[in-house]
């Protein structure tokens, strides 16, 4: 690992010549692989952000490509497909370590903010507790739809949030998206995500059709899930549209509900199924 640097450390002279170090002089002389895997038992934070930061040698160990191949082997985030490889092993690992739910506000526990209301029909939309038990328990609040279609949407500029154009065209990270609903009476559901390129041009979008639920079926949510694979060069945008309404015209808020959406990208083999 690492053979082409060199396995001497140098040291901060006591004199006060002008470059301060000596080439001469070491007090260390660690073999680059024990360096190596010390660093690999080191957060992964304190390797970029203070030991690179030690002298030229520790920087370049740092910065080796197999160093960050390493971790993430041993980490396991493994590669989707061997021909996708990334140039920069250290951004893969960190945007796998740094995997999220990039909805902002999944569960309207912020009212509406950081959603756009497409349609807002009958009385509208609302927030409120859940009438049956959602599976994660941590989810207190959904977002409930009227007799009139509503729908509510968010546009995720993937470059905004740390992706860059370069990994995304390169890596192709998987796109997985869940959104949870639920109806009150008889209802009906609908999704629509987009992946849109820079110029905001489709490059490839899922839109299942209307599903329609019977009011029998209120105490229990349902999850729908899908993930987008090799779509291709180009996308900068995911677009995230969910809504519907009930289907017996009562007055209030007795559509569909929704919540706990997400969306994450997932550079690595996902450890649970999909």
């Amino acid at each position: 690992m690492g053979e082409a640097l060199s396995t001497k450390l140098p040291v901060r002279r006591n004199s006060t010549s002008k470059s301060g170090w000596d080439s001469t002089e070491h007090a260390f002389n660690i073999p680059l692989d024990i360096l190596e895997e010390i660093f690999l038992n080191l957060p992964a934070h304190k390797v970029v952000c203070v030991c690179r930061l030690v002298c030229h040698h520790w920087k370049d160990v740092a910065d080796n490509e197999s160093l960050w191949r390493q971790r993430c082997r041993r980490e396991g985030y493994n590669l989707h497909e061997s021909s996708k490889v990334p140039s920069d092993w250290r951004f893969f690992y960190f945007m796998c370590k740094k995997r999220r739910n990039l909805i902002k506000n999944p569960r309207g526990e912020d009212e509406f903010k950081d959603w756009t209301i497409v349609r807002n029909g009958g009385d509208g939309w609302r927030v409120e507790k859940p009438i049956a038990l959602h599976p994660n328990a941590e989810v207190q609040t959904n977002f409930v739809t009227s007799f009139r279609m509503c729908t509510k949407s968010q546009l995720i500029d993937l470059v905004e949030e740390g992706y860059s154009q370069a990994f995304m065209d390169e890596v192709q990270p998987h796109i997985k998206v869940s959104d949870w609903y639920a109806p009150r009476c008889n209802c009906e559901y609908n999704m629509s995500v987009k992946l849109l390129h820079s110029n905001k041009r489709i490059i490839e979008e899922f839109t299942p059709g209307t599903i329609h639920l019977p009011e029998q079926e209120n105490h229990r949510w349902k999850q729908m899930i899908h993930v987008f694979k090799d779509y291709g060069p180009g996308v900068q945008y995911v677009y995230f549209e969910h809504g519907g309404k009930d289907s017996v015209f009562w007055a209030g808020w007795y559509g569909i509900r929704v919540t706990e959406t997400s969306i994450e990208l997932c550079p690595a083999l996902d450890k649970q199924n999909y």
